[in-house]
């Protein structure tokens, strides 16, 4: 591990900008400590240096990279890469490519970030198209990585199977989990049922030699349980099924806080109540899930919801850190490799480790 990790952040992107990004840092070192991170804010020097006033940040933790040109939130892909050069968006990348950041962080604009980290970083193998966004969700077992959530809308099989390698290498990364579990999200858990894009990536899972601990099909409830640690789908259902979490998670939140305000009995007990309650509210916390790397990039990307609170924020540097610190992408790049050869050789590869069917 590096003595100092520096993070490149748009501190322009998003709907709000400095307020939260600089405010996002603060979170970051508040509940991790920052040891070892420095950052790199591109954007308007007058906004952040009135935020981090605000938020007692000094020139040590943060260096400000000026610029005044800033990608909108409606801009299209097109568009950005035309015009973008030299905005907060692209030089936070850019610092990437040229070594002096280990990762980047924006909350800007999906498609031109994107398309940007595609143009500056290029892909890290032959054939992969698009860079896949991945959501940490929580679960009643702790984490699962689900992939794609909204980049690649339509998937075949080998873009699947692709997701599950980058899926794997993720979990062990940020997560910690040592040979995590892979399922492939489908309508039924028969090997009948689905589409042939999700029949032909299971087959290849379980007997294409990639050594990779392959559960088998999952079903939607399976994402909440933590059936899985990885849960693999195209970008069009998991883009879906990640908003309908989010909104569910609100949903319950908001109720639970009229329950417990309706009357002073309620009150009384939601007071008696409060640590489970807040224990719980942490489980369901949507900000818990924002921070979704573009896994399949030369470097490291972390996209963070362009609503995102200090505390989302927060989590998607978290993400950034924990990536940057890791063989992700050395693992990703061996992985990929392996899977090329096994779709297009006349003799398939031999995977390094024994393939494990749960």
């Amino acid at each position: 591990m590096p003595a100092q990790t520096a993070i490149s952040l748009d501190a322009m992107g998003g709907d709000h900008g400095p307020p939260v990004v600089v405010a996002g840092v603060r979170d970051y070192i508040r509940r991790h400590g920052g040891e070892g991170v420095r950052f790199l804010l591109h954007g308007d020097e007058a906004a952040i240096v009135a935020e981090m006033a605000r938020h007692d940040l000094t020139a040590e933790v943060c260096d400000i990279r000026h610029t005044d040109k800033v990608v909108a939130m409606d801009e299209k892909p097109a568009q950005a890469m035309r015009r973008g050069k030299g905005s907060s968006l692209w030089n936070a990348i850019d610092a990437v490519k040229a070594g002096e950041a280990g990762a980047s962080v924006s909350a800007g604009n999906t498609g031109a970030l994107m398309a940007i980290s595609k143009l500056i970083l290029r892909m890290s193998a032959q054939g992969l198209e698009r860079p896949a966004i991945v959501a940490s969700w929580p679960t009643l077992r702790g984490v699962t990585a689900v992939l794609d959530v909204g980049a690649n809308v339509e998937s075949d099989a080998e873009q699947l199977v692709e997701f599950a390698i980058m899926g794997e290498a993720f979990m062990t990364a940020v997560h910690g989990i040592s040979r995590p579990t892979i399922g492939v999200l489908n309508v039924g858990s028969e090997d009948m049922k689905g589409h042939e894009a999700v029949r032909e990536a299971s087959r290849i899972l379980r007997e294409g030699g990639l050594g990779l601990n392959y559960h088998g099909f999952v079903e939607g409830d399976d994402i909440a349980k933590g059936t899985v640690d990885v849960v693999v789908t195209d970008g069009f259902t998991g883009n879906i099924a990640l908003k309908t979490a989010e909104g569910v998670a609100r949903f319950i939140s908001a109720l639970l806080r009229e329950a417990l305000t309706s009357s002073l009995q309620a009150k009384a007990g939601a007071f008696i109540a409060m640590p489970a309650l807040k224990a719980m509210g942490q489980k369901i916390d949507p900000s818990a899930i924002n921070g979704g790397p573009l896994l399949g990039l030369n470097g490291i990307v972390v996209k963070s919801h362009g609503g995102a609170d200090a505390k989302g924020f927060g989590n998607a540097i978290r993400v950034a850190v924990e990536l940057a610190r890791s063989d992700y992408l050395a693992t990703v790049g061996a992985n990929l490799s392996r899977l090329d050869r096994i779709m297009h050789a006349d003799v398939p590869a031999t995977a390094p480790r024994e393939e494990t069917v749960s």
